[in-house]
């Protein structure tokens, strides 16, 4: 066998293997809500989407991205928006017209693996290849220097994102980031890759909205919410199912083998921690014993302990708000971020 059909074989069989390793889990799955395609074809983002072509680990990819010019009087400024696991870019609606009206231009991508961009069949997923990713993306959009704001998975990935690229790094604002503390070094058990795909091969809006009532908003719940989960259900029942679950599953990989936790104390740049403290969100802790999960997980304790890591920090916390506060009530946040955005000078 050729080295270079030995190389591309293990992904060609995945592709043919993925719908077969499905059907079993779909075919008496009941139909609830909209299907979409594998890159979120069908669903309406809040602002013209874009997309940027590139090549990465020897394919042909595209990011979704929407570029939001300032509504009003310029600033000069960009901010670029990190989206978490189980949120697309579109999810950044109110806080991209809120940036925008104050003057910044938005930066806002789908994250290879998520949304409407590239789920390849095979791929090394790391915060390292995203942040690098997004870099090409804003190197091609003519930025060199922006604000990042990340939110729960996003956080990790801006967190990376500045520590590769300091120098083109303004300012770096997390909001209810996850990876504030090393679920595998506190116990919770590994999961392989093969078993998070069984698992994402299961998703359904009602397991996605129990979820997030549960663990994001403290058991609270907005009619509003309902679009986001019909957004991630039915790219897990469209026609590429298989490649959606097959890339969460990778990334779920990446996200817990991968923490920034012991890096926080090498930013550079001012930092601004956002957090609603109601939050309950820890990878893995459905396997955790019950010793591990009493202990994690719990961002009224984090998001201190944390600021104190981090050498130009700024914590503003939103009591009894969850793992998304610019979502829960956006007028609190986006008051809170834009006073912090003004007031911060700019790294030099």
């Amino acid at each position: 066998m050729s080295v270079t059909l030995s190389r591309w074989l293990p992904g060609l069989v995945l592709s043919a293997a993925l719908p077969l390793m499905a059907q079993a889990a779909t075919e008496t799955a009941p139909a609830e809500g909209p299907a979409y395609g594998p890159e979120l074809q069908g669903f309406q983002y809040p602002y013209t989407l874009k997309h940027f072509a590139f090549e990465s680990q020897g394919q042909k990819l595209q990011m979704g991205y929407m570029d939001v010019a300032a509504n009003g009087k310029a600033n000069g400024r960009t901010v670029v928006l990190m989206h978490g696991k189980n949120f697309c870019a579109a999810t950044w609606d109110s806080s991209i017209k809120a940036l925008s009206d104050a003057g910044y231009r938005v930066i806002a991508p789908d994250q290879i693996g998520f949304c409407t961009s590239s789920k390849p069949a095979h791929y090394q997923y790391s915060f390292q290849q995203l942040a690098t990713n997004t870099q090409q993306l804003l190197k091609a959009l003519g930025i060199q220097k922006a604000t990042v704001l990340g939110h729960s998975t996003g956080g990790m990935l801006a967190t990376r994102y500045a520590l590769l690229f300091p120098e083109q790094v303004d300012q770096l604002a997390m909001v209810n980031p996850i990876g504030l503390e090393d679920w595998k070094a506190l116990g919770v058990p590994y999961r392989t890759v093969d078993q998070w795909y069984q698992r994402e091969l299961k998703v359904t809006a009602k397991g996605i909205r129990d979820y997030e009532r549960t663990t994001y908003y403290d058991g609270r719940w907005k009619p509003e919410f309902d679009r986001w989960v019909d957004m991630l259900a039915g790219l897990s029942k469209g026609p590429g199912k298989t490649q959606v679950a097959w890339n969460s599953a990778l990334i779920y990989d990446m996200i817990f083998t991968q923490p920034v936790y012991y890096e926080f104390k090498d930013l550079k740049m001012p930092t601004l921690l956002l957090i609603g403290t109601s939050d309950t969100t820890a990878i893995g802790k459905d396997l955790a014993p019950p010793e591990v999960k009493a202990k994690i997980g719990h961002y009224e304790v984090l998001g201190k302990q944390v600021a104190k890591l981090i050498p130009q920090s700024t914590l503003i916390e939103f009591p009894g708000m969850g793992h998304a506060p610019q979502m829960e009530e956006p007028a609190k946040f986006h008051q809170a971020l834009l006073g912090w955005l003004g007031k911060t000078p700019s790294a030099p």
